[in-house]
């Protein structure tokens, strides 16, 4: 039988195989510079989306601001939490700055002609304005159109009481951001002790018959009060002292437990300030205002909601170690790869005044807000990339067994305290 001549190809033999052709080395590197032509415009439809989601944004924000204007209340009202939310989640500088007195203008609209929720919208909006601005002359413009509303709302008793609740508060962050007058600050914080004093129990142990909505009214003022007061010079704070420290322990008699709250924070951060402008500041009714704040520490009356006792008793418990040892227990926040320390009364109290405002998106504010960074002494923001922020982070699987560690530990710290006994039931 004849032999079979065998195939050449790719089962062939070493010899029948081609050389590496100058034509073959042409569409390798064809093929090379496709793949990076696709890896550039792959960036630059990325890019692209990005610029388009950024003017869908924008083109949102405007139409938020004309609809300010609009004859319909309802949509006033979305405009404004709709800007609201937009503020208080991104760091819009630029384009709030070239808008800023447009937006002013619709505020300053909405709080004379408004009614209840949309002055209180518009009365927060009017923070959220200041915060994006930061500290500094366009903020100054902002504030001068919108102060004299505010205090003429606020001490109008014949206006809406949500919209003067709102106005209380309002007031004292927007001054404490862009005034620059301390006189000018002084006369805001008259204007609130003329509102909280009257809740102080009379020197006849008569209490003063208000009703929750004005009980909570004095309460923001007294919180604006104390906000302005961090600010206040040595010798104005001397001042205070003189002539509320023996007062404002009759707001811990107050029936709701906001007020005393808010009274138990601001003695301790009287308190506080007193002694760093005078070390040896001695309070004559030093041993009857601890024991008033020990009892309120361990309350246990029955007339009151068990939630309001834990909050109470939480609070008071550091306001009696502020008052008796002039100590804070201190609180750490975490905000992406960086960590600001609360260690002071003065910083609890500027901390909780803006995240009042800016509510869940105050971690990003601290990380990117020029202006709160430097409130906080936080230095200038850290940029940091997407992939060394990753780098950074622990995996899913570190963070379970962490968690599930913790949770271990927690339950037998717990079991040493728990009634182990079982009640047996009869058959």
């Amino acid at each position: 039988m004849p032999r079979t001549k065998k195939r050449s190809g790719r089962g062939g033999q070493q010899g029948n195989v081609q050389p590496f052709s100058d034509e073959d080395a042409s569409i390798e590197t064809l093929s090379h510079c496709s793949s990076l032509s696709e890896g550039t415009s792959a960036a630059e439809e990325a890019g692209e989306a990005e610029e388009m989601a950024q003017e869908d944004f924008q083109y949102k924000l405007k139409v938020y601001i004309d609809s300010t204007v609009d004859k319909s209340a309802k949509t006033r009202q979305g405009a404004l939490d709709g800007l609201k939310t937009a503020m208080a989640t991104k760091i819009l500088y630029e384009f709030i700055s070239e808008r800023r007195m447009t937006i002013t203008d619709s505020i300053e609209r909405c709080l004379k002609k408004g009614k209840g929720v949309e002055q209180c919208a518009a009365a927060s909006l009017a923070c959220l304005l200041c915060i994006q601005l930061g500290s500094g002359i366009e903020s100054e413009e902002v504030f001068k159109t919108l102060k004299p509303v505010f205090k003429t709302i606020l001490n109008d008793g014949a206006a809406n009481i949500q919209a003067r609740q709102a106005c209380a508060t309002s007031l004292g962050l927007c001054t404490l951001v862009a005034e620059d007058d301390i006189m000018d600050v002084y006369a805001t914080m008259e204007s609130f002790e003329s509102l909280f004093t009257h809740s102080y129990v009379r020197e006849d142990g008569s209490r003063p018959s208000l009703n929750p909505q004005t009980t909570q009214l004095h309460t923001n003022a007294l919180l604006s009060w104390a906000l302005l007061l961090t600010i206040c010079t040595g010798s104005h704070i001397r001042a205070i002292a003189q002539k509320h420290l023996s007062k404002l322990p009759r707001l811990l008699e107050n029936d709701y437990v906001n007020m005393r709250i808010a009274a138990g924070e601001t003695i301790a951060l009287l308190f506080e300030l007193i002694r760093d402008v005078d070390p040896e500041f001695d309070y004559d009714g030093w041993e009857p205002l601890c024991e008033q704040l020990n009892a309120l520490a361990t309350d246990c009356n029955k007339h009151r909601a068990k939630t309001d006792k834990r909050k109470q008793r939480s609070v008071f418990r550091d306001v009696l170690k502020a008052v008796e040892e002039g100590d804070f227990q201190s609180e750490t926040i975490r905000f992406s790869t960086e960590r600001m320390v609360i260690d002071s009364w003065v910083r609890k109290r500027t901390y909780d005044a803006f995240r009042e405002f800016v509510g869940s998106g105050m971690n990003y504010h601290l990380q990117a807000n020029e202006f709160i960074r430097d409130v906080f002494e936080l230095g200038p923001p850290m940029l940091i990339d997407s992939a060394a922020l990753k780098a950074m982070k622990s995996s899913r699987l570190e963070r379970h067994l962490c968690n599930a560690a913790a949770f271990k530990a927690r339950t037998k710290a717990r079991n040493k305290f728990r009634d182990k006994r079982v009640d047996v039931g009869e058959f």
